[in-house]
């Protein structure tokens, strides 16, 4: 009986630590991105940072961001209710296209050109 009992407590306490941790929250692409660059997680980053950072041309960036900011403007449906400035959407495009794994990477690689180092 004792066994049964001592069973039950460990299955317990074993599927509760399961259950908490796949309940964890992932990291948003901001945070990524900071994290891949080595910066405080939440820091925020104007569009000269990010073009700095990654590489990337600054036109290109800017396309990315006018569309996140188009599709903020013209499909407010697709919006999530946390979002609430256009210029915050357009970011979080901007930040989810120049993370390679993102979907939005693939939509948008078209922008990303490199910036060619001047010597």
């Amino acid at each position: 009986m004792i066994d049964i009992i001592y069973w039950y407590i460990f299955v317990s306490i074993f599927i509760f630590s399961y259950i908490k941790m796949k309940k964890r929250t992932r990291l948003t692409y901001k945070q990524l991105f900071n994290k891949k660059y080595n910066q405080p997680l939440d820091q925020p980053n104007s569009l000269e940072d990010i073009a700095r950072l990654t590489g990337y041309k600054l036109s290109g960036l800017q396309v990315i961001f006018n569309k996140g900011i188009g599709a903020f403007k013209t499909n407010p449906a697709s919006v999530r209710p946390n979002v609430k400035s256009p210029e915050q959407w357009g970011f979080s495009r901007l930040y989810s296209a120049v993370n390679p794994n993102s979907k939005a990477h693939k939509i948008d690689k078209v922008h990303l050109i490199k910036r060619r180092e001047m010597f």
